[in-house]
């Protein structure tokens, strides 16, 4: 004989999850099997909403884990422009015969171009326009676009959306590091930087490989990238419900915050010196791991390596990248002031390795070095930059930095084709001989500058 309670969940419309609990009772008496049965229904707190609605610390209070997971849907977003056309370029002139190399052009360096100035927008439009609006406007402006290239069939019709998908972008981009800064302060705001950063990354390498499989099923599918900002809108409105508590917050600490800012007495609220200093050190070390995106396939071409094993080194490169992000608070507690230093000696013993590795697999440990050092230094600068600005200017501060990351980008090839014209080579290894000698000049650069402004990393 035993009696046996079997549990059956069920969802209920409330925030509570029912289960009914069945008893079973069986016996035997007489030679006759007795089977009894007894139901009840208990209500219990679902353990996922409970997760969700744990608080996380953000150095002024609290804030709820959705809130959280709603800043990292933003975070994701940026590293997506012009990824869903990368699998397909070698095609488009089979689907479009009539095209011509300056269209297709168009379909990649378009949505940057427009990025540019639509971050600066963006950013200002945080002073004066509700920052949640904005990100909506970005948002549907995103997956529209998304959705309207799953139904371009014509070359000027990709050209139109590319465009829309770069104003949406522009938009979004920098409140995803402008939403970090706006809900967390010290060392908090650090790590969520690091865990921003790392999530941009890590979507950039799952989005490469998915893109890459649809585009074997069909040219179109790669495109549904772009409807991952739906995700985004469905969330964001966290976002709104969060602000009360968080800009009671703010004005608790906002005078201890502004007392620790120096805007160097700019009118602007921004100190115009030390932002210039961070936006052309976020270009310059953009400018330097780009040669590992730009021409390692080029390199290992020339050397009779697997041309197919370079978009594993690649994907290890944005893999390394995303490292760091997972415990850059204790990276930079540390290294302190060092810590910018010792990530460009990582970049610099990178590129190194890339450029003298005699077998193939030696380059992996340089593709790592690089994005480790990269790693490091981005969102230690994203964290930078909200010290020279205050907290209604610090949007549009990380707006100024954030454009030199797509600045580099759209440059890159002109510098490269630029400087190869100069000193009259074509040399595969040009790149990463140039970059090494960029990144040691700034290496000696930021040792001896340790304890100013730029490359004092300590943690307050």
């Amino acid at each position: 004989m035993g009696i046996f309670p079997v549990e059956f969940p069920t969802t209920t419309a409330g925030s509570f999850e029912s289960f009914r609990l069945l008893h079973y009772l069986a016996f035997i008496k007489g030679g006759i099997r007795f089977e009894l049965y007894a139901m009840s229904i208990v209500l219990i707190k679902p353990k996922l909403l409970t997760n969700l609605r744990m608080k996380i610390q953000t150095g002024r209070g609290t804030i709820p884990l959705i809130t959280l997971i709603a800043i990292w849907s933003v975070s994701a977003l940026t590293s997506l422009p012009g990824l869903a056309v990368s699998p397909i370029l070698g095609d488009l002139t089979k689907i479009f015969p009539e095209a011509t190399d300056l269209d297709i052009q168009m379909l990649t360096s378009l949505p940057s171009l427009l990025i540019i100035p639509f971050i600066l927008l963006g950013g200002k439009l945080t002073e004066k326009v509700d920052f949640v609006r904005i990100l909506k406007i970005g948002l549907w402006l995103f997956a529209v676009s998304g959705m309207l290239y799953l139904v371009s069939n014509k070359m000027w019709q990709l050209i139109v959306v590319s465009a829309l998908l770069g104003i949406g972008a522009g938009l979004i981009i920098p409140l995803s590091t402008g939403l970090v800064s706006r809900y967390f302060t010290g060392t908090y705001r650090v790590k969520q930087f690091g865990f921003s950063s790392a999530i941009t990354n890590f979507t950039l390498v799952i989005a490469t490989a998915v893109t890459g499989y649809l585009a074997e099923v069909s040219w179109h599918l790669p495109f549904l990238v772009y409807l991952l900002p739906l995700i985004s809108i469905l969330l964001i409105g966290r976002l709104k419900k969060d602000r009360p508590e968080v800009a009671a917050a703010d004005s608790a600490s906002s005078k201890e915050e502004r007392a620790v800012i120096d805007t160097g007495g700019s009118k602007y609220g921004i100190h115009v010196k030390h932002l210039i200093e961070l936006m052309f050190f976020y270009g310059v070390t953009t400018y330097i791991v780009l040669a590992v995106i730009f021409n390692l396939p080029f390199l290992m071409e020339k050397h009779h390596f697997s041309s197919g094993n370079s978009g594993l080194m690649i994907s290890l490169f944005f893999l390394a990248i995303t490292a760091p992000g997972f415990c850059l608070d204790k990276i930079v507690g540390l290294l302190k002031e060092r810590t910018k230093a010792y990530s460009l000696l990582s970049m610099a013993l990178g590129l190194l390795l890339i450029w003298i590795a005699p077998i193939e697999w030696l380059i992996i440990p340089g593709c790592i070095l690089v994005g480790l050092g990269y790693g490091i230094i981005q969102p230690m600068l994203y964290d930078k930059t909200t010290q020279t600005a205050l907290p209604q200017k610090t949007t549009l501060a990380l707006a100024f930095v954030m454009m030199m990351n797509y600045l580099a980008i759209l440059l890159y090839p002109f510098i490269v084709d630029f400087f190869q014209w100069v000193f009259h080579t074509q040399s595969q290894e040009f790149p990463f001989i140039f970059n090494l000698l960029i990144t040691v000049v700034t290496l000696f650069w930021a040792y001896r500058r340790r304890h100013t402004f730029l490359f004092n990393d300590q943690l307050k």
